[in-house]
């Protein structure tokens, strides 16, 4: 690659956050060397280390935190990118400002790269050397394989890290898809923080209270970034990332959330301060200049897999529906006729502009495989109603009554004549269990099954979310199969096991009632953390879930018995039992 002057690469005009620089290759010496100030060498460590993200065929973010041993408000960094570990091929340098404004953090946009090549890269501050890192640009034209990691819901006083661990030993990934949850907003006493102090993630005593604050935010994300687990694999692997809800609060929408409440200030400051927070510390690419609520952008891995990253979260979604609202207070039963009305309205998730993007995206696409990585479950997850009572109010005679349904609606399927009138009205009304996800948004789903059904495109959907493992197959409207739904377990928040207090010993009935009851899941987890890995080829899409039997301890085993994979077929729109 030719040597460019200084002027050959800027610093991006981005007002706001997540400020930018971009670098076109290697500085050579020059008249303008003036144009980067000298200052005195400050004392410096690289606590969080480095990390890459949001890879093109011929550009890539690097990323860095500097932590000045002193009081100052700006720090002299630079950057080093080579071909090699050794870094005798040096293609690319540079040297910026880490500055206060922006926490000490550092992002670079490398240009003018090679397609489909690995680099390494590094910083200095004075005599401190970063970490080595580890990136790879997309591939063009033909490709045999994409890998993909995919990652949600890692609560940190929740559990140790260890699905990152546990993929950081893998040396054949392309990237990692984190689809949100990155970190929690809770303090001390919130979700799944209960066993904090006995497995060493306590939160820091300036930094125990429930995130509102730019401020609170960034030490959170701090903290995260300390973890040992999440440093290995930011260091080797690019990341694509999306926000879910916990990135500023919980159950999020466009103007609200279930967990702001009164007294926490106004909801669209403390927004503005969690999606700065993100931008600071992730290593993602704003997709218009200062502009940092539209983080829908697409990925292009040759003539294999395109994948549209979405946000149904922050930017258009309207509020939740939610099931008490539709209860008679006197007679204790649903409104059934206001509930089907509410549910058939437009209501937005992704939002005019997202989705006629999305559309446009996919129609523009030749890839074997259009990828959609996104935060919570698309796939229909109804149940019979008579379950609604008890995920509100979880009980012993739940489990019961789960086994019984299942029972029944099993029965019915294979044409059991003794089955009664009286069982079959319990299994006859089926409603979804989580508003929260698509099926709160039922109209908005039709339009891109429907958009995916009529280009005839194989389509993978991953989520996350729930923090359990699911495999859909996603039906639209009229039962046709439109694609499938590859679902992560959570790195190590809790899921149904805990909310619904299932025994141990129950589980393996549990996770079965559940694949008969909702007709299109083809498998689930409802008790084990992890991650999953999603391999493509021109033949097939394979989903393998990495279970972990701890997340109490970094000393953990991968559970085989409980790990699973399953494939679809190009062109079936089936996942392969």
């Amino acid at each position: 690659m030719s040597n460019f002057t200084r002027r050959a690469f800027i610093k991006a005009s981005m007002a706001g956050f997540g400020t930018a620089v971009i670098s076109t290759g290697l500085m050579g010496c020059s008249d303008d060397d003036d144009e980067v100030p000298v200052s005195p060498i400050i004392p410096v460590a690289f606590n969080h280390g480095v990390a890459s993200g949001d890879p093109l065929d011929n550009a890539v973010i690097i990323w860095t935190r500097v932590t000045p041993l002193s009081a100052v408000d700006s720090v002299n960094v630079s950057w080093q990118v080579a071909t090699d570990a050794e870094f005798n091929d040096l293609v690319h340098n540079g040297t910026t400002e880490a500055e206060a404004g922006s926490d000490f953090t550092v992002k670079i946009d490398l240009q003018q790269l090679a397609a489909n090549t690995r680099y390494y890269y590094r910083f200095v501050s004075g005599e401190t050397f970063s970490p080595v890192g580890m990136t790879k640009t997309l591939p063009v034209g033909s490709v045999a394989q994409v890998k993909l990691a995919v990652f949600s819901c890692a609560n940190y006083p929740a559990g140790q890290f260890n699905a990152y661990h546990s993929a950081a030993q893998l040396d054949d990934l392309d990237a990692v898809v984190h689809l949100g949850d990155y970190i929690y907003e809770y303090g001390d006493g919130g979700f799944a923080t209960e066993n904090a102090e006995a497995i060493g993630r306590s939160l820091p005593a300036d930094n125990n209270t429930e995130c509102i604050t730019l401020e609170d935010y960034r030490k959170r994300y701090a903290l995260y970034r300390s973890d040992t687990s999440l440093q290995q694999l930011h260091q080797q692997v690019p990341f694509i990332t999306v926000w879910d809800d916990h990135e500023v609060t919980n159950d999020a929408w466009r103007d609200g959330a279930e967990n702001h409440n009164e007294g926490e200030g106004d909801y669209q400051v403390r927004k503005s301060a969690g999606l700065q927070a993100y931008f600071e510390w992730l290593p993602i690419r704003p997709i218009a200049t200062s502009d940092y609520e539209r983080i829908f952008r697409s990925f292009q891995f040759g003539d294999l897999v395109n994948l549209h990253m979405l946000d149904t979260r922050l930017l258009a979604r309207d509020e939740q529906l939610d099931y008490q609202n539709f209860i008679d207070p006197t007679t204790g039963q649903l409104d059934a006729v206001g509930f089907t009305t509410a549910m058939s309205a437009n209501r937005s998730l992704l939002g005019a502009e997202q989705i006629g993007w999305l559309q446009s995206g996919l129609v523009a696409s030749s890839a074997t495989w259009q990828v959609l990585g996104q935060q919570i479950l698309m796939g229909r997850m109804n149940v019979p109603a008579e379950l609604l009572a008890g995920f509100a109010n979880p009980s012993p005679t739940l489990l019961q009554t789960f086994g019984e349904l299942a029972q029944i609606k099993g029965r019915i399927a294979a044409g059991d004549p003794t089955v009664t009138e009286q069982e079959r009205a319990r299994v006859a009304i089926e409603i979804p269990y989580n508003l929260d996800a698509w099926d709160g948004y039922a109209v908005e789903r039709e339009v891109v099954l429907g958009t995916a059904k009529s280009l005839n495109h194989n389509l993978v959907v991953l989520a996350g979310d729930t923090h359990n493992a699911w495999a859909n197959n996603l039906t639209d409207q009229s039962g046709s199969n439109v694609g499938v739904e590859f679902a992560t377990a959570g790195v190590s928040s809790p899921g149904l096991e805990t909310f619904l207090n299932v025994p141990e010993s129950f589980v393996p009935q549990a996770e079965q009632a559940l694949q008969v009851l909702v007709n299109d899941l083809q498998y689930t987890n409802i008790a084990n953390r992890g991650y999953m890995v999603v391999t493509f080829t021109e033949q097939a899409a394979t989903a393998q879930w990495v279970h972990l039997d701890t997340v109490a301890s970094t000393s953990y085993q991968a559970l085989e018995a409980r790990s699973n994979t399953l494939t679809v077929a190009a062109g079936t729109n089936v996942i392969q039992s």
